[in-house]
């Protein structure tokens, strides 16, 4: 895939200026970090280049002209740190002291309307994620995976589902050929016939939750039955994953199996994503998958850090989902997590 966008040293600089300044910790006040970057904005503090970018980003994906954008050498923190595989999430509570990468990109998400989602119960209710290999998830098919994942939508099983995702480079090893596939909707029905569409639009589906959300989550085991064809050319579905509802009829095997095997047919785009690289994409519209086609340095692939975000199309899509959020901020979905 092409780069949307490639800041020069001299941006990437100007705006690490800007950034740096934020102190507020996003993962002890979130509401405050985001105010604090809301308040850069009205300031005009942004340097122009990034806010044309992100208006760029903005018209295309409202026109439909692209749902994925990628962009290049944007500013991280000075000091990555490297956390420990038993627990990185509650690790880098200790090690991380600045929020440079956390600030990109939630000033990305304000700049093109599209706010952040996050659960109450997964990463402690953080709005910002880190894809990076957990022991106790080696080889599933999670975020916290050290192997591949399957074409997917993130957050399958789960009601609310976010428009699109921005996953961040903060430590990727170019050498290590590990790249994150993508699938756009649109192409997918040309490989279903009309017949086959129909029966993915009906509640005959169910995908159960992965490992991580259910240790997350012990209510959360399967989904209700779902449909997996959606709005246009939204898809609900995990591979390997997703499968017909218990007393399905015989047409929705057959709808499940030519899914499988228009995925396989499609043309796809892939992206090996660099360090200072944002590649930010339609969850729902798109599918997309990890692969690791050749592994140099197996340390480093562990050590592999992306930082992601899960966002809403627009304000007018967070809304349509306030009932399940928490009354103090929106956008964060409450739940209850049940006892063993």
């Amino acid at each position: 895939m092409k780069p949307t966008f490639e800041f020069s040293n001299d941006e990437k600089g100007e705006l690490f200026d800007v950034l740096r300044s934020i102190k507020e910790s996003p993962y002890l006040d979130y509401t405050g970090f985001h105010n604090r970057i809301k308040s850069l904005i009205a300031d005009q503090e942004i340097p122009q280049f990034f806010i044309n970018v992100c208006e760029k980003v903005r018209s295309e994906r409202r026109s439909k002209k692209s749902y994925s954008h990628l962009l290049r050498n944007v500013p991280l923190d000075e000091h990555i740190p490297m956390f420990d595989q038993d627990d990185p999430v509650h690790d880098k509570y200790e090690k991380k002291k600045s929020f440079v990468g956390e600030a990109f990109l939630e000033l990305f998400a304000q700049l093109t309307d599209s706010p952040l989602l996050a659960y109450q119960t997964r990463n402690n209710g953080d709005f910002f994620h880190d894809v990076y290999a957990h022991k106790k998830y080696s080889q599933t098919q999670t975020q916290k995976t050290d192997g591949e994942l399957f074409f997917h939508n993130d957050r399958t099983a789960h009601p609310v589902r976010a428009d699109y995702l921005s996953l961040l480079g903060m430590r990727c090893c170019e050498s290590n050929r590990i790249y994150t596939g993508y699938l756009d909707g649109r192409i997918l029905l040309d490989h279903l016939t009309e017949e086959q569409q129909a029966t993915l639009r009906k509640r005959l589906f169910v995908t159960p939750y992965d490992e991580y959300s259910r240790d997350s989550n012990k209510q959360q085991v399967i989904s209700d039955s779902h449909a997996i064809l959606e709005n246009e050319h939204s898809f609900r579905y995990y591979d390997t994953r997703t499968t017909y509802a218990p007393g399905a009829p015989n047409e929705a095997i057959d709808a499940l199996l030519a899914l499988k095997n228009a995925i396989v047919k499609a043309n796809k785009e892939r992206v090996q994503i660099l360090t200072g690289d944002l590649f930010s994409f339609a969850n729902q519209d798109a599918l997309h998958n990890r692969e690791l086609i050749e592994v140099n340095d197996p340390e480093l692939a562990l050590k592999r850090w992306l930082l992601k975000t899960y966002s809403f199309r627009d304000q007018h899509s967070l809304q349509r989902y306030t009932d399940y959020f928490t009354r103090e901020q929106p956008g964060l979905v409450k739940e209850s997590a049940a006892r063993n």
